[in-house]
């Protein structure tokens, strides 16, 4: 986040994403920037929402049970188009729905970029700040506990994604008294007469069309293994697609004719690589590390073109974290084996 730019972070502790607040933390004032624990995730989005008015890049984040709190105003940050990026460290995989549905008011959306590992998440969480930046729209990171509390070696170097986006509807008090003083809120960007109310209904078409226009422009992405003479897909994301990925390899030198798909964009879904995917396999098979939401997505996304079954399940500790107890290769290799001989 610090090389891609952030210089304002706020959260409040909830592990796993604790330990990215106490990172923040340690390293952002040395470049100049500011981190800031707050009181509660209330106070830590509004802080967040301040910073990034006045053109900030800044960020904030939690797990999901701190993101509900947040969806207040993550739907009115979305509608007054300020770029935030926002991190999910989730404990399991049930916060599918908040990231993608979102819990607050009207038809808001964010991006959300679902990294695999820790590698990937340095790569993603830079292109984030790009998108938000661009879009003037929040970018959620879908992190998880694993992701959260693994080390791994990687390469911090920022990545060039092109020219700056514009940030001159930033708020920094020049214009104030003027007459043509900048606006950002969620009910308008344009100042009114005193006597003159808000037309919410051109704004929210407006940005309705903005919002629309979003989804039609951010490249989906997944990453797709062995789906061309496959009898069975399963689709997973997040580090529960590394353990599919690796059963899937085994499973194929067996001789099994199964592949995968990773969704790397969760919004906008990778809709048209699933649905080019159903011209061949039987079925597909989604894994999620709870009692099933993204595989809503991937219905929608065959269209009856191919069956669909779930052989994930909701899988944590006695604490509720992710640290699922059946998460290994050879619990996912029987389950794709077993759903494999089912449809053949």
């Amino acid at each position: 986040m610090i090389v891609a730019g952030c210089r304002f972070f706020a959260g409040y502790p909830m592990t796993p994403f604790t330990e990215v607040l106490e990172g923040m933390a340690k390293h952002l004032p040395a470049v100049g920037g500011t981190c800031i624990n707050a009181e509660s995730e209330l106070e830590a989005v509004g802080m967040a929402w301040g910073a990034a008015a006045t053109g900030v890049p800044a960020a904030t984040g939690s797990t999901g049970q701190g993101l509900s709190l947040m969806q207040e105003s993550l739907a009115e940050i979305t509608y007054a188009r300020l770029p935030l990026v926002v991190l999910n460290m989730a404990r399991a995989q049930g916060d599918y729905f908040q990231a993608t549905r979102g819990g607050g008011h009207g038809d808001y959306r964010h991006i959300v970029l679902a990294p695999s590992d820790v590698a990937e998440a340095v790569e993603l969480v830079q292109e984030a700040f790009h998108l938000a930046a661009l879009w003037r729209n929040p970018v959620l990171v879908m992190g998880d506990y694993y992701i959260a509390h693994t080390w791994q070696s990687v390469s911090v170097q920022r990545l060039d994604f092109g020219p700056e986006p514009d940030r001159s509807w930033r708020l920094d008090g020049s214009t104030g008294g003027t007459g043509r003083a900048k606006l950002i809120s969620p009910l308008a960007d344009t100042k009114r007469g005193d006597d003159v109310g808000y037309d919410l209904a051109e704004f929210y078409g407006r940005r309705g069309a903005e919002l629309d226009r979003m989804g039609r422009e951010v490249a989906p992405r997944a990453e797709c293994g062995f789906v061309e003479d496959a009898d069975l897909v399963v689709v997973a994301y997040g580090t529960v697609a590394q353990y599919v990925r690796e059963a899937v390899a085994a499973l194929r030198a067996d001789g099994a004719r199964v592949g995968f798909i990773r969704p790397i964009t969760l919004y906008p879904f990778p809709t048209q690589i699933l649905r080019d995917a159903a011209r061949g396999p039987r079925a597909f098979a989604v894994y999620e590390n709870n009692r099933g939401q993204m595989i809503e997505d991937v219905r929608l996304a065959v269209l009856e073109r191919a069956d669909v079954r779930f052989i994930g399940g909701l899988s944590v500790d006695s604490s509720g974290f992710g640290i699922a107890p059946d998460l290994d290769v050879s619990s996912v290799r029987a389950r794709i084996r077993a759903c494999l001989e089912e449809i053949t």
